[in-house]
């Protein structure tokens, strides 16, 4: 096992090495660059649309568009945005979060892309579901020379789903329940091995469903709770800000029981903690917006590129923001803990609250991933694949739940780079398509 562990790690240090960091922002920079910066331009449209598809169309896809961002929503703001953010300002500074906000408006382009994509290239399977996502879109734009790249995406993400969408998630809420309020990992893990089979029961339309309740009100739950936090330390915020950006730039020295880090530590962190959060590149939000209710790519590449910036601009800054001035980055604590150290030192049951909310965003999170999962199965089994794999993903919670998951997180990590790449070569390979459909689609309005 030790042999493994130190094979994967060593896999993880050149997946998400200088290479992988200049691929990713290389990807968003020349699609952003290419789209003339329209999905900076077009923020407000966004959200105009989005509250536009609450309804959808019934004679397209399965769920709204709405429903579509809420349920890749739910798969992105999970333990990322409470572990994740706090373990890139723990081991690369605050600089990490300046760098975090720079991937998170490079992969609105990425994200958008993904959408048209996804929608452009969807087919509809044998049972007569929506299907769609990087596998889909690199079979169908880049033709039968190509069928690899789709099959190596959608085995990654396959078993990548198991790691980051549900023993992790699994093992991060019963870390939060058993220290917070004393609740077995066993118990944990078999009330969400329930909760989730009976939402799985239900198929896409009722993940999106619960995703569609769950996800603002926690979402708004935990920036309330966040904003809290930054209104009591108002003052301080200026230089909170000060700090992160000359920490991007110049490194951080040692404080506390923080070792300091240098610039490419945080660069390094902050990329690999924003993508990991937000999931620009990783080809799995657009899983979910192929099943969409619209005959449009473009709108609904618009409306997806939403879910990178509702992710990490906003619900990641609150939390980074929080940490930094806490000042507890430096004490040498990490993960969710910190983060549930540094509200609980400015409001009274700040960590339990923490807890709460990492816990609804790991629920949520099993359930998206789920989705993406099964969606990769099918591809590469059929639809008959699909029962087998719910039974598999439901089993595989209570595992997580109890068990020590240091490999796993490091495996999760590993996969995550993994997916990245063929989507990252297919959008490449594809942004002529892009551009096109971008185009018209303006041109159309």
């Amino acid at each position: 096992m030790d042999a493994l562990s130190a094979l994967v790690g060593d896999v993880n240090k050149i997946v998400w090495g200088p290479y992988m960091l200049v691929l990713i922002l290389g990807t968003g920079l020349y699609l952003m660059v290419g789209l003339k910066f329209m999905p900076l331009r077009n923020i407000g449209k966004a959200f105009r649309l989005l509250f536009q598809g609450r309804q959808g169309n019934a004679d397209q896809g399965q769920i709204s568009p709405f429903n579509a961002l809420m349920t890749s929503l739910s798969a992105t703001i999970g333990t990322g945005n409470i572990a994740g953010v706090a373990t890139a300002i723990s081991i690369g500074g605050p600089g990490a979060l300046f760098w975090m906000w720079c991937t998170a408006l490079i992969g609105m382009a990425t994200k958008y892309a993904e959408a048209v994509m996804a929608v452009n290239y969807r087919e509809i399977d044998a049972d007569g579901n929506y299907a769609g996502g990087p596998m889909y879109y690199i079979k169908n734009g880049l033709g039968k020379n190509w069928k690899w790249l789709a099959a190596a995406f959608a085995f990654f993400a396959a078993i990548a789903g198991f790691g980051i969408g549900n023993t992790v998630q699994a093992n991060s809420v019963a870390d939060a329940l058993q220290s917070t309020f004393s609740v077995p990992s066993w118990l944990t893990g078999l009330v969400l091995l329930v909760l989730v089979g009976l939402v799985l029961l239900g198929g896409v339309k009722r993940i999106a469903s619960v995703a569609g309740l769950l996800i603002p009100f926690m979402a708004v739950s935990y920036l309330l709770l966040g904003l809290v936090v930054l209104l009591l330390n108002f003052a301080d915020i200026p230089a909170a800000i000060m700090l992160i950006v000359e920490s991007a730039f110049t490194g951080t020295a040692a404080q506390g029981g923080f070792v300091g880090a240098g610039v490419m530590m945080a660069v390094q962190f902050g990329v690999a903690r924003g993508v990991f959060s937000n999931e620009a590149g990783m080809g799995s939000a657009p899983i979910a917006h192929a099943a969409a209710q619209t005959n449009d790519p473009v709108k609904q590449g618009t409306i997806a590129m939403l879910g990178t910036f509702i992710d990490t601009l906003v619900v990641c800054s609150v939390t980074g923001l929080a940490i930094v001035l806490s000042g507890l980055w430096t004490t040498g604590e990490g993960g969710a803990s910190l983060t549930a150290a540094a509200f609980a030192s400015q409001i009274p049951y700040g960590d339990v609250l923490v807890s709460i909310s990492l816990c609804l965003f790991a629920f949520t999170t099993i359930l998206g991933w789920s989705y993406y999962g099964e969606r990769a199965s099918v591809y590469l089994f059929g639809t008959s694949a699909l029962i087998p794999f719910r039974v598999l993903w439901v089993l595989a919670i209570p595992l997580g739940a109890m068990a020590q998951l240091g490999f796993i997180w490091l495996l999760a990590d590993t996969l995550n780079a993994l997916m990245a790449i063929p989507n990252l070569i297919a959008l490449l390979l594809l942004s002529p398509v892009i551009f096109k459909l971008t185009k018209l689609g303006i041109k159309e309005e």
